[in-house]
């Protein structure tokens, strides 16, 4: 991904920055949504937004701060990593929270950035450095999930577009998407090198959307149904038949925020520590401790290994950044992410006993059936974004060296 030059500012410079982010946030952040989360990234769908929020996502992308290493010639802030940090310091330290988001922030802007055209950028980018765009993602079929590059929505050619038909499967957010980019597959007699990467407007005339409920109780994935759709050439990414290798650089993006990368962490792991929920509901012993021994040793170790992860994390973002974006290693990332964020679900529901098994009614309080919800929820992580055993098998290819033989 193109960002701002990969060099360090002098100290001088960077505590001139600082003085800069602060008066600015002070300035434009409105106190009342100290602690409020990033609307464009909820599950559950866009709400109608407060005019302090409004304020807020247009101050953060007029300046280019929702993205702020992003190219400021593409509606980015322009930022170094060094001043990104210090920026990240800054909000967190008055509660502020990043009001752009969403698939277009944390996968396809990067991509675009990287394999679109100079008229792609221009068109979509700067839209999604303001948060005025929401973006779905057209790869899972029926047919092809795991193994994706079977997909067989297929995109004829018609001269100077596409018209395609199929289906797509696991569309997150797409009942209220604005746009879409997918795979297709423009070549029935090549399976990799037969795909293609196409952008769709959601309002086109024969796509369909049709939300998934799901055991959580939500919907935020969607069956798609494309009928005749026809998207115009200059909406294909990249060549015809480069389809693949865009969208496996799209799903490192991807798999980077899963795991719990950059702001991703606060909303997978954030609440307050399991220790301190479980010396309130479970007791405690007479020397201050959690009451259950065994409770508290493996809570002790899905702390540590939360922490250890958290560092990690921030250390290949770094490296991620010094070099050319995402690796192979999101991966790893991605599977550890989620066997701790489903490891805190389940210890949540455990210290809470019978109270953290509600559905819905008046004896159970808000936050238990917010847990219940999020833990049923939580067990899809290990799937989408790619489930953890094909994760497995890129770590064994890409990381470890390890090859089939037959």
């Amino acid at each position: 991904m193109a960002t701002a030059p990969d060099i360090e500012a002098p100290t001088d410079s960077l505590a001139a920055f600082r003085d800069e982010a602060r008066a600015w946030l002070a300035a434009n952040f409105p106190a009342v949504l100290k602690g409020k989360d990033n609307a464009m990234s909820a599950v559950e769908g866009p709400h109608a937004e407060s005019a302090d929020e409004r304020a807020w996502r247009e101050a953060m992308g007029a300046k280019g701060w929702g993205v702020p290493t992003w190219p400021s010639e593409y509606g980015g802030g322009g930022l170094s990593r060094a001043e990104a940090r210090i920026l990240q310091e800054e909000m967190a330290r008055i509660g502020a929270w990043n009001p752009i988001g969403g698939m277009g922030v944390m996968m396809f802007g990067p991509t675009l950035l990287e394999y679109g055209s100079e008229a792609q950028k221009r068109e979509h980018i700067p839209a999604i450095a303001r948060g005025e765009v929401r973006w779905c993602q057209g790869y899972s079929e029926p047919g092809a999930g795991s193994d994706l590059a079977s997909l067989q929505t297929f995109a004829e050619d018609a001269g100077d577009h596409y018209v395609v038909n199929g289906q797509k499967t696991w569309t997150s957010g797409g009942q209220w998407a604005d746009k879409c980019f997918l795979l297709v597959r423009t070549d029935k007699t090549k399976k990799h090198e037969g795909i293609t990467f196409l952008l769709c407007d959601m309002d086109m005339p024969g796509v369909e959307v049709r939300p998934i409920r799901l055991i959580s109780g939500s919907s935020p994935f969607c069956e798609t149904f494309f009928t005749d759709v026809r998207i115009p050439k200059a909406n294909r990414v990249g060549e015809e038949g480069q389809g693949w290798t865009i969208g496996k650089r799209l799903l490192q993006h991807e798999r980077s925020s899963l795991s719990g990368g950059g702001s991703t962490a606060g909303r997978m792991f954030g609440g307050a520590p399991l220790g301190q929920i479980a010396k309130k509901l479970v007791g405690v012993d007479a020397e201050g401790r959690i009451a259950d021994a065994d409770l508290r040793s493996r809570i002790v170790r899905h702390e540590m290994d939360l922490r250890a992860f958290l560092l990690t994390l921030r250390r290949a973002s770094l490296e991620a950044k010094s070099n050319e974006g995402p690796s192979a290693a999101t991966s790893i990332m991605k599977n550890v992410g989620a066997r701790i964020m489903q490891e805190r679900s389940e210890l949540l529901i455990e210290i809470r006993g019978l109270a953290g098994l509600g559905w819905e009614g008046e004896g159970f309080e808000e936050g238990a059936l917010k847990d219940v919800r999020a833990w049923l929820f939580g067990k899809a992580v290990s799937i989408y974004g790619g489930s953890t055993e094909i994760q497995n098998n890129v770590i064994a290819k890409r990381i470890l060296g390890m090859l089939d033989h037959q």
